[in-house]
C-alpha cells in the first residue's frame, strides 16, 4: 500500500479552464519545492492528459500525468464510484513515491459536481465568466460546497457583458465564509492566491519557500 498524500479535486463545467488551471499550478508547485502528480478524467479519450503533457513538457515528466477514460458520467467517476481514479492514484503513488500532492481533474460536468471524500481531500470548482454572471447565484454543490470557487477568464467579462462585481457579490452571498478567487489562466492573474488557498487547505503550507500573505 502506498503512502497517503493530499489529493486536490478540480471540478467544473466543460471549457471552464480546469486543465489550464492545473497547467498553471504545476510550475508554481514545483517552484515551491513540491513534486506533484496529475490525473485527468475524460469520458471517451485522454485528451486533457495529452494536452497537459504537451504544455508541461520540460516541467513535469509525462509519466507523472495519468489520463483516466471513464466511459461514464463525470460525477460518477469522481463521486459515486471513484474506483478507476482510486486505482490511478494507487498506481501513480507506487510508481512515484517521492510525490507529495496529486491534482485530480474531473471531466466537465454541471454545477452539482463534487468529489467523493475518499478521492479528494480538498476541492476546487472552476467556472468561467463567459458562461454569464448569473452562474454563482444558480448555486449547485460545486458552487456552494467546495473549498474554493475559482471564477476564471476574467478578461472575457467586457466581451460577454458580464459583471465581475455581480459575480463577486453573488459568490459571497451563496458561499458564506468559503473563499473564492478571480483568475485569468492566460496571464496568470489570481493564480498565486489560488495556490495559497490550495497549500493551506491541503495542509502543505510549510514546504520550501511558503507563499507570504
Amino acid at each position: 500500500m502506498s503512502k497517503k498524500i493530499p489529493r486536490v479535486g478540480v471540478g467544473g463545467p466543460v471549457g471552464s479552464g480546469k486543465t489550464a488551471l492545473i497547467e498553471q499550478l504545476v510550475p508554481r508547485l514545483i517552484d515551491q519545492g513540491y513534486r506533484p502528480l496529475v490525473i485527468t478524467n475524460d469520458i471517451f479519450t485522454r485528451e486533457d492528459a495529452e494536452h497537459a503533457r504537451r504544455t508541461l513538457a520540460g516541467i513535469l515528466a509525462p509519466q507523472r500525468i495519468r489520463g483516466v477514460e471513464t466511459g461514464a458520467c463525470p460525477h460518477t467517476a469522481v463521486r459515486e464510484d471513484p474506483s478507476l481514479n482510486l486505482l490511478a492514484v494507487e498506481d501513480l503513488t507506487q510508481e512515484f513515491p517521492d510525490a507529495d500532492l496529486i491534482l485530480i481533474e474531473s471531466g466537465g460536468d454541471n454545477l452539482t459536481l463534487t468529489f467523493s471524500p475518499s478521492l479528494a481531500d480538498y476541492q476546487l470548482y472552476v467556472i468561467d465568466v463567459a458562461a454569464g454572471d448569473k452562474i454563482p447565484r444558480k448555486r449547485g454543490q460545486g458552487i456552494t460546497q467546495t473549498n474554493l470557487l475559482v471564477i476564471n477568464k476574467t478578461d472575457l467579462a467586457p466581451h460577454v457583458g458580464a459583471s465581475l462585481e455581480v459575480m463577486s457579490r453573488d459568490a459571497s452571498l451563496v458561499r458564506g465564509d468559503k473563499p473564492f478567487e478571480f483568475t485569468n489562466c492566460r496571464t496568470g492573474d489570481g493564480l498565486d492566491q489560488v495556490l495559497e488557498h490550495l497549500l493551506q487547505g491541503a495542509g502543505l503550507g510549510d514546504k520550501v519557500n511558503p507563499i507570504q500573505s
